[in-house]
């Protein structure tokens, strides 16, 4: 055992056994990152360079951090918040040499004295999820910004964040937009999130989703996945949207399109992937059938007006396990909400399966490997070079055995003209 797992704070050291196996298991199917390992990060870049990162700690994650922790980084992981955390992952974690804040029995309001903690490591690079190590850096820990040499953004939301920053002249590192790799977010934002979420509400609720009317409100590239996977499965997909080209798009999919007022009447499930606030509010609750299912796949945790849903309801109860909780209306009519409005796939089950989160950490890897390299300078929101999107495929494309053909000679000459 490395002698920083000492300085861990972690629920239970003893459940590591159980953890080692889910990493294990993710590293067997991390085919891309395995190659990315061997052939960019064992080039002595992150030889005593310190790493802090803030993710969901799970096998996946935890794999992602073991990799730098093995090419020489010192890594100090924190989570996002005590809903995001598998106690046994972090205690195998632990003991493979990264320093771990993170435990599933923290209070939600002791997030940021974790995530602080994990800065404790005065990092070089960060690799962060929804800005929540930036805007600490900003604020409360600015003695460490001089250090810093970029961040690397997990999310929508994160990136959006940074982009505010930047837009306000306070941005004062460079942050490369991992989210906005085309290996991330088409892969994924697209596929991971259709496919986990629903594993995890079909998981926690034991229920079919085939014949019922699903609501998917927001089109980006999580609501688009959510749809596709739901209306595999035979439901009946309604599409809600603010912006009126993504609508059409919905309709051009084959989903119905329609406020979300008029879709709160006739929906049975419910499911947020925005990356805003009071998607579904009070008078959203006040149109939905009894028995509706509400659940949250969206970057941030106030898409779902949890509170507004507490004070509405005469009755509050869990109903099915840890994850399942009933809000009794005042007419009687129960709604039910998956993982407490939180992100879904990651609080109430495992995360986006293992071979979509090996091309999102596989860009993770290189983007740090990036800044740690100085490659990127300039503070702002960058992104990530178009060949390294193109590496992280091939390699995939590879461990398949798959490829792709090139261009001619002739045939770059051609695009390249503008003459016959």
């Amino acid at each position: 055992m490395s002698s920083k797992s000492t300085r861990s704070r972690v629920k239970d050291p003893t459940l590591a056994p159980s953890g080692h196996e889910k990493i294990d298991w993710a590293a067997r199917h991390s085919p891309v990152l395995n190659a990315i390992r061997d052939r960019y990060l064992a080039d002595g870049t992150f030889d005593g360079l310190r790493v802090a990162v803030s993710l969901a700690v799970e096998a996946k994650t935890a794999y992602l951090a073991a990799v730098l922790a093995e090419a020489g980084a010192e890594v100090s992981l924190a989570s996002p918040g005590p809903f995001f955390v598998q106690d046994d992952v972090a205690a195998a974690l632990a003991e493979r040499g990264v320093t771990v804040h993170a435990s599933s029995a923290s209070p939600q309001e002791d997030s940021d004295a974790e995530l602080l903690a994990a800065l404790d490591v005065e990092p070089d690079v960060v690799i962060d999820d929804r800005a929540g190590l930036a805007r600490l850096l900003h604020t409360e820990r600015r003695d460490l910004l001089p250090n810093v040499r970029g961040v690397s953004e997990e999310t929508t939301s994160g990136v959006a964040k940074f982009a505010a920053m930047h837009a306000e002249g306070v941005l004062e590192t460079p942050a490369i937009a991992a989210n906005d790799a085309r290996c991330k977010h088409l892969f994924d934002n697209r596929y991971g999130t259709g496919q986990s979420t629903l594993t995890a509400i079909m998981h926690n609720t034991n229920l079919m989703l085939g014949g019922k009317r699903l609501v998917v409100l927001g089109y980006g590239w999580c609501g688009k996945g959510i749809a596709r996977y739901a209306a595999g499965l035979g439901a009946r997909v309604t599409v809600c949207e603010v912006d009126p080209v993504k609508g059409l798009e919905a309709y051009a999919d084959g989903h119905d399109v329609l406020p979300a007022l008029d879709a709160a009447e006739m929906g049975e499930v419910f499911i947020t992937a925005t990356g805003s606030c009071d998607v579904l509010s009070r008078e959203h609750f006040s149109r939905m059938r009894d028995g509706a299912i509400l659940a949250n796949a969206g970057g941030v945790d106030v898409e779902i007006d949890v509170e507004g849903l507490a004070d509405a309801a005469s009755e509050q109860r869990r109903v099915r396990g840890a994850n399942v909780e009933e809000f009794v209306m005042q007419d009687g009519r129960r709604l039910d909400l998956i993982g407490g409005g939180r992100v879904v796939n990651i609080t109430a089950g495992d995360g986006h399966p293992v071979e979509i989160m090996d091309l999102t950490f596989s860009v993770q890897a290189l983007c740090a490997h990036h800044l740690a390299n100085r490659r990127i300078t300039e503070p702002g929101v960058h992104l990530l070079p178009a060949e390294i999107d193109d590496r992280v495929a091939a390699i995939k494309l590879e461990a398949v055995g798959m490829g792709v053909d090139g261009l001619s000679d002739e045939q770059r000459e051609f695009l390249a003209s503008w003459r016959e």
